[in-house]
Formats: C-alpha cells, sequence, structure tokens
C-alpha cells in the first residue's frame, strides 16, 4: 500500500493518505505508456505539410533538347525531380495522423503513471483544495512549499479559483480528475491532488 503526504493549502503537512493499490500500486508498464503518448502526439498533429510533385510545377512543357544526338542524357521535362525547380518525388500531402487505441490500453497507462509517481514519492495531496479570491501568490506559495515543480492540479471537476490562481505559473496544468492525460502526467514532476479528486479518480480507474 502505496501513501502520499496530506496538506493543508498553506502547505502544512497534516499527515499522510494511503493509495489504493488498485490505481497507485501496479506495475507500471512501460509499453504501454509509450503508446499512449505517441498516439496523443500524432493526433496534436495538423498534417498540413504539402509539396509540389512534377505535375503541379509550373512549366516544363517543352522538351529541353532533341531526344538523340546531343551527347547529354535525353530530357522530357525540366520539370522532372533531378532538375533544380523540379518537382519533389513522392512530394508529402495534408493527411491525417490520428488514430484510436483501446480503452484498456489507456486506462493501463493511466494507473501505470500514477503508480510510478506514487512509488517515487511524487504525489502530494491537498486538503480542502479551494481558492474563493483566484490570486497567483496563492498557489506559488502552496508549490513551493511543498517543492512541487512542475506539476499538474488535479481538482474534483473544474474549480475556477485554482485554475485562474494556476494559469500563468510556468510548467502547472490545472485538470479535472475525470479528464486525466498520461502526456501532461508523465510531464510533470508532481501530481498535487485534491482529497476529493483522489476518491473520484480512485472510484473511476479502479
Amino acid at each position: 500500500m502505496s501513501n502520499a503526504k496530506l496538506y493543508d493549502l498553506a502547505g502544512k503537512e497534516l499527515g499522510e493518505v494511503e493509495l489504493a493499490d488498485s490505481v497507485f500500486g501496479i506495475e507500471p508498464n512501460v509499453a504501454a505508456v509509450h503508446a499512449v503518448v505517441k498516439n496523443h502526439l500524432a493526433n496534436c498533429r495538423q498534417g498540413t505539410q504539402s509539396a509540389l510533385t512534377r505535375a503541379e510545377v509550373s512549366g516544363g512543357g517543352k522538351k529541353p533538347w532533341r531526344q538523340k544526338g546531343t551527347g547529354r542524357a535525353r530530357q522530357g521535362s525540366t520539370r522532372s525531380p533531378q532538375w533544380t525547380h523540379g518537382g519533389v518525388v513522392f512530394a508529402p500531402k495534408p493527411r491525417s495522423y490520428r488514430y484510436s487505441l483501446n480503452k484498456k490500453l489507456k486506462r493501463l497507462a493511466l494507473k501505470s503513471v500514477l503508480s510510478d509517481k506514487a512509488q517515487n514519492g511524487n504525489v502530494a495531496v491537498i486538503e480542502g483544495l479551494e481558492i474563493e479570491e483566484p490570486k497567483t501568490k496563492t498557489m506559488v506559495g502552496l508549490l513551493d512549499t511543498i517543492s512541487a515543480g512542475k506539476s499538474v492540479v488535479i481538482t474534483d471537476g473544474v474549480k475556477r479559483g485554482v485554475v485562474l490562481s494556476s494559469r500563468n505559473i510556468p510548467g502547472v496544468i490545472t485538470t479535472p480528475a475525470n479528464n486525466l492525460s498520461v502526456y501532461d502526467l508523465v510531464n510533470a514532476k508532481t501530481l498535487v491532488i485534491d482529497k476529493a479528486a483522489l476518491a473520484t479518480i480512485e472510484e473511476v480507474y479502479a
């Protein structure tokens, strides 16, 4: 059974919280995490790259010189790929890079990342993570006190005060517990989890 330190909003340590083995105690599957991160990056690609083939480059309609007798290689167009200003062989064209993965693999990857963070002591649980009056200083103070560094702040639902207090802090992302991204979790050093959000995570992903 893994444990995580419990803090209040001021960063004062209150004790420890037990983490469910079904979510935070599995053997991390590196292959699953790699597959999901690769899928995320592929789905983010715009796929708008484009180049002109020999059929699309303007000009080149006239044969540069006669077929035989010049001593030079035969040429039919000055827009062939071997010519300067010629077309591109197998030119890239706009396309979608999107593909899907099955839910079991994505869930395994998510639990693998959560387990890895827990096993390395990079999970901090906050009692009552609620900021009524949005202030960046409040969130910076909390993260500095618990030495969070680059982190993902996980809340139970969308909490406007927390989002507004965190959005100007470099390297800090806020996300609801029911919308976790494996890519964001892998990129973060610390997971800062609201205690209510922790219950949601253990209920949904167990």
